[in-house]
């Protein structure tokens, strides 16, 4: 397999004639390669995420583990990858962590017992083995980022998309993330704001705007550069329109 994830032209748009959300988007995931995908909010992160599993509509052509996805495609597509929401309530769902963990084990026709004895075995390596009879509305932020994170790898997939995984951790919690994430023999698309922490996770950086590509680099500090004059021009832009408000 040449390419774990390709995103080939791809546009999105969320009802027929409105304005793209992603425009003609191209970029490659190799096998075990670990990418960032980076950018200000709404810049188009979440809907290319979503997209490499068909949950919004799509032109242009992405493939996952060398499937095409497309309606015909979808069941066989989303064996192959494990997924991180960016809201974790929305992943655990049912009564206890390790019954959400072997959810999508048992759904794929694993019997039960095997199921949550690999789910188990997930949670420990991700050190959650004692969270396993918990109630998912009971765990801390940290605690909830471990089981979802290990209900997304439990099935071994062969391609992992997270949304903001770092989000809501506090420096240590977002260290040992970054840690776990490091040790995983997976391929890897990050949706993230957390530039030190894409730092300490990924091997590549691809920067969106409106849209669209405007960086690819596996050196981050072309980002960083990028960024901060982004953020200099929206704040001289807030600085031109508050004086034109206040001499008015």
């Amino acid at each position: 397999m040449e390419h774990a994830l390709t995103f080939e032209t791809v546009s999105v748009r969320y009802r027929p004639g409105g304005p793209e959300a992603v425009s003609r988007v191209t970029f490659r995931v190799a096998p075990g390669e670990r990418v960032a995908l980076l950018g200000l909010n709404g810049c188009g992160k979440t809907t290319l995420l979503t997209a490499a599993v068909g949950l919004v509509p799509f032109t242009g052509t992405i493939t996952v583990a060398g499937l095409t996805v497309a309606r015909d495609t979808l069941r066989a597509v989303r064996d192959q990858v494990g997924f991180l929401f960016g809201v974790r309530d929305d992943q655990l769902l049912l009564p206890h962590v390790l019954h959400d963990v072997a959810f999508s084990l048992e759904r794929r026709g694993v019997p039960r017992r095997e199921a949550r004895e690999q789910a188990q075995q997930a949670l420990v390596a991700l050190g959650a083995g004692h969270l396993a009879e918990m109630a998912p509305h009971r765990l801390s932020v940290g605690q909830r980022q471990r089981v979802a994170l290990a209900a997304s790898l439990v099935s071994r997939p062969q391609v992992v998309l997270l949304d903001e995984p770092s989000s809501a951790l506090d420096p240590v919690g977002r260290e040992e993330l970054a840690q776990l994430l490091g040790r995983q023999q997976v391929s890897l698309l990050m949706a993230t704001h957390d530039l030190p922490f894409a730092r300490r996770v990924c091997h590549r950086f691809v920067m969106l705007e409106g849209g669209r590509v405007v960086i690819e680099t596996t050196n981050i500090n072309v980002i960083e550069e990028y960024q901060e004059q982004q953020i200099a021009q929206i704040v001289e832009a807030s600085g031109v329109y508050f004086a034109t408000r206040v001499s008015s």
